[in-house]
């Protein structure tokens, strides 16, 4: 079965607010199985202008799973808070499943 992910460019405009975002979005991660790939990431552009201050990816068992987290109650509350405190583009993808898993 294929991976679901989560990749998100974000540009944190508020800190202070920002940072009551973090743990409802982990909570809401992990009760739906998520987890990290990556988080910050410290982001440099190899090709064109755009380097967004962080970059987030999250890896779920399925894209089906990966979207029923983005669009459940629980992410949706901790979305209203990263809306409020960053500029943001988030978007759902499949990939291959690690050699791995």
């Amino acid at each position: 079965m294929q991976k679901g992910y989560v990749v998100a460019e974000i540009d944190v405009t508020d800190p202070e607010t920002y940072r009551q975002y973090m743990p409802l979005a982990q909570a809401a991660i992990a009760a739906h199985g998520g987890r990290y790939v990556v988080r910050g990431g410290d982001p440099q552009a190899l090709e064109g202008e755009r380097a967004p201050q962080r970059f987030v990816v999250l890896e779920f068992d399925s894209r089906e799973k990966a979207e029923a987290f983005y669009r459940s109650a629980q992410y949706q509350e901790a979305a209203a808070v990263r809306l409020r405190s960053s500029n943001s583009r988030v978007f759902l993808l499949t990939g291959a499943a690690s050699p791995t898993g």
